[in-house]
């Protein structure tokens, strides 16, 4: 399978047709499954692809039955990894499944619970999985990695020749934050909440960026902390057999996030122009990324891909046409390939490249917005609409949503305070948490944390009652709302956060990348003013304003105004308790 594939738009994937041996151009993947959703995740190895959507099913291309996708019968699927001989599953309980020669070599292609053979009970709940070639990292809910499978190479970060394989998840390191390998990588980095990286495994070119000459049978042996980091926050390592690629996210001189790219190890099209062994991280400069951002990135055998802010897909590599430029032609350092129109009015940041082995991929995922709790958890990584900011303990700034913590916290400067307090005694990953837990009001997120800031919270309080609220004190709130929807005789502010958690319409008009950002003023006059009091309040509470009677007329002019909008609805959704509560009243 040597190809490029690129999804475009919301389309569903559709199988291939008439697969030839080397695709150099971009093509779309095709599925007949018409009753799956749209895709989440892409994970791909050597012999198979697999298909992950939003109602967390799974389909499995096989290289041998690329023409006959077969679902993976295991429900609630969170994230697939894919590794050269094993396959990984997490599902949304916390649960981790996985099949492999070096998993079950009596039944290499059955699912086993893998996660229940973890011999400390309290280490069961699975937040993350990440496979190696054939070694697999569980990331425990209490933030301690455990790995199964080969350590050949000290992989697991113990002596191969006291541990050669292990069919139970072994505890490798405790407070992590972060698990980083890859399909052909026999080596793993771990990242700890006080972001010090540490690896272990295979590093005859210098992947780990450890420099020490290291015989390549035994390689590291154990988990070693990594010096020269660059500056900056590690978003993502994506790791490969020879080389290895970082992203970094720092701040410029205006304090706006900049993200740079970094190589270490040996790879001929490595993206540094130049042939040679890195024995440290060291940066890829390009102009193409001068004055853009890195969204995304994915790097294989000997070529990367590279998705900016401004849409560009930038590219070095290309033995078999994984480019997509048309040709084979291998390029030593990064150039921009051309690309179907890209739809804009969709969030750039919800589009996704996807490498390994010799295939490539770019596919839009699209944030599955389903109710309010959800939505401000998703927004809340928003940096362009939050404007209080917290410190940690370790000096890191993290943003929030003013607007939605001056209700979540009773209405009250002092408890903002006591938050200030609070998260400057925590590390990063336990802010996000809180924050995640005010928001939604779910104590499950991180228990222990959540009985700190029990005591400043509504945690009676629903999301869609402080959205309400929110709602009712108009005047109070006037500073706070920065976009207007003008109709015939008025005009109606709403918050910009408010209106991107309920409205597709203005979600692609306020992230996209192409579109002016400012406080334009839409008119919209097909509303009458009933319909339009339905749908100002349906925006903050999600329920139907009391007191409006409900006619035919409404019902329709709600309709259209629904496929205007592009309302993200719960189910029941506004339409059907219209119709519902229509009829009830010509029944009564």
């Amino acid at each position: 399978m040597k190809n490029f594939l690129f999804f475009n738009l919301n389309e569903k994937p559709i199988r291939i047709k008439n697969k030839p041996d080397e695709i150099a151009k971009l093509i779309q993947f095709e599925n007949e499954n018409e009753n799956e959703n749209e895709v989440k995740q892409i994970a791909t190895g050597n012999f198979s692809i697999i298909l992950l959507f939003e109602n967390g099913k799974a389909i499995e291309y096989s290289e041998y039955s690329i023409q006959n996708p077969h679902k993976i019968q295991i429900e609630n699927i969170q994230k697939v990894t894919v590794g050269a001989y094993n396959t990984t599953i997490l599902t949304i309980e916390g649960n981790v499944f996985a099949k492999g020669e070096y998993i079950d070599p009596q039944n290499p292609d059955e699912f086993i619970n893998i996660s229940s053979l973890i011999e400390d009970t309290n280490d069961r709940i699975i937040e993350d999985i990440v496979s190696g070639y054939n070694t697999i990292y569980l990331l425990s809910s209490n933030q301690n990695v455990y790995g199964i499978g080969s350590n050949e190479y000290g992989q697991l970060g113990f002596d191969s020749e006291t541990l050669y394989k292990t069919e139970k998840p072994i505890l490798m390191m405790k407070n992590v934050s972060k698990i980083f390998s890859g399909i052909s990588s026999y080596y793993v980095f771990l990242l700890n909440s006080n972001q010090e990286l540490f690896g272990c495994g295979y590093n005859e070119t210098n992947q780990v960026a450890l420099p020490e000459s290291i015989t390549i049978r035994k390689g590291v042996r154990k988990l070693t902390k990594i010096q020269n980091i660059p500056k900056g926050k590690i978003i993502d390592i994506q790791c490969e057999l020879n080389h290895s690629i970082m992203l970094i996210e720092e701040e410029d001189e205006n304090r706006n996030p900049k993200r740079k790219l970094y190589s270490c190890g040996y790879c001929v099209y490595n993206g540094l122009g130049k042939n040679k062994i890195t024995n440290e991280f060291t940066e890829i400069k390009s102009s193409l990324f001068e004055n853009d951002n890195i969204l995304d990135f994915s790097c294989g055998y000997e070529n990367a891909l590279i998705l900016t802010s401004k849409g560009k897909l930038i590219t070095f590599g290309n033995e078999f046409g994984q480019l997509g430029n048309g040709n084979t032609n291998n390029q030593l350092i990064p150039i921009q390939i051309e690309l179907p129109k890209l739809r804009f009015n969709e969030d750039i940041s919800n589009y996704h490249v996807n490498y390994r082995y010799n295939n490539s991929f770019l596919y839009y995922s699209p944030p599955s917005f389903s109710n309010l709790e959800e939505d401000l958890i998703k927004l809340f990584e928003r940096k362009e609409f939050c404007d209080i900011s917290f410190k940690t303990e370790n000096g890191e700034i993290i943003k929030a949503h003013k607007l939605i913590l001056k209700y979540r916290l009773n209405q009250n400067e002092i408890e903002i305070e006591k938050l200030q307090e609070i998260i400057s005694k925590k590390s990063i990953k336990e802010s996000n948490q809180i924050f995640e837990m005010i928001y939604s009001n779910n104590s499950k997120i991180n228990p222990k944390l959540y009985s700190e800031i029990k005591e400043i919270i509504n945690s009676n309080e629903k999301i869609e009652e402080t959205m309400k609220r929110i709602y009712l004190n108009e005047n109070e709130n006037e500073n706070e709302k920065d976009f207007i929807i003008e109709r015939k005789e008025k005009q109606y502010k709403f918050p910009k956060l408010i209106l991107i958690m309920r409205s597709k319409l203005y979600r692609g008009m306020f992230l996209s990348v192409t579109e002016d950002k400012s406080n334009k003023v839409t008119d919209y006059s097909e509303l009458s003013n009933k319909s339009f009091q339905i749908f100002e309040y349906w925006i903050y509470s999600n329920q139907i304003k009391d007191g409006i009677q409900i006619t035919q007329q409404i019902i329709d002019e709600i309709q259209i105004g629904i496929d205007y909008f592009q309302l993200n609805q719960t189910n029941p959704n506004l339409f059907d308790l219209l119709i519902n509560k229509f009829n009830n009243h010509n029944q009564n």
